[in-house]
């Protein structure tokens, strides 16, 4: 009695529940299980609710973006540059939903390559630079042709270039760091200019 009750059997019940034959007592069985099985998951979603408002990154970012995050803070990235991939990463997943699931794909690749990681490195040190440097071409030519090693990772999803508002979109995601720092505005709109010429169908600025 003391283990059904404890169970949430309901105490009114117990007694009958005890004087049941071995069919109705197991689908009484069942249905506790049941009720038990619903409540831990309600209890456990309520939980991971808290952990993600808890957590910054996590109440705006799946974990496997929050991941990407902690990769890039490992990899020993300054905060800035974690920050606008934060940025991108959110922008992107509330903007262009469609390319997500890519965009963090082609995130992982690149953190797992090391030279892609120095490169990017690079990429990042143009922010220091006046936007009029010629190296930043250079810096340019060499990530269009890393990003271009693997083309099927730039591809947009089926119907996604027809949308009116696709420039605008991909302008706020990808760009949204540009109105802070000239040097990079620069540099993106080099790479992009490769990457047409190669081919690849970016939206226009």
């Amino acid at each position: 009695m003391r283990t059904l009750a404890s169970a949430g059997v309901p105490l009114a019940e117990v007694g009958d529940l005890l004087e049941a034959d071995s069919e109705t007592f197991a689908a009484t069985l069942e249905e506790v299980h049941r009720a038990l099985t619903s409540r831990i998951e309600e209890l456990t979603a309520r939980r991971d609710r808290l952990h993600r408002l808890d957590h910054g990154d996590r109440a705006l970012l799946p974990d496997r973006a929050c991941a990407i995050l902690e990769t890039l803070a490992g990899l020993g990235f300054d905060s800035a540059y974690v920050t606008g991939q934060r940025e991108a990463l959110v922008l992107t997943r509330a903007l262009v939903p469609e390319i997500f699931d890519g965009f963090m794909t082609w995130l992982e690749q690149s953190l797992a390559d090391p030279e892609t990681v120095e490169l990017t490195r690079l990429g990042w040190e143009v922010r220091s630079w006046d936007p009029d440097d010629p190296r930043i071409e250079e810096v340019a030519r060499e990530l269009a042709g890393k990003l271009l090693t693997r083309r099927e990772l730039l591809s947009m999803p089926s119907g996604f270039e027809g949308r009116s508002d696709t420039a605008t979109r991909y302008g706020m995601v990808n760009r949204h760091m540009e109105d802070r720092v000239p040097s990079i505005a620069r540099l993106n709109a080099l790479v992009e200019a490769e990457l047409r010429a190669a081919g690849i169908a970016v939206p226009q600025r």
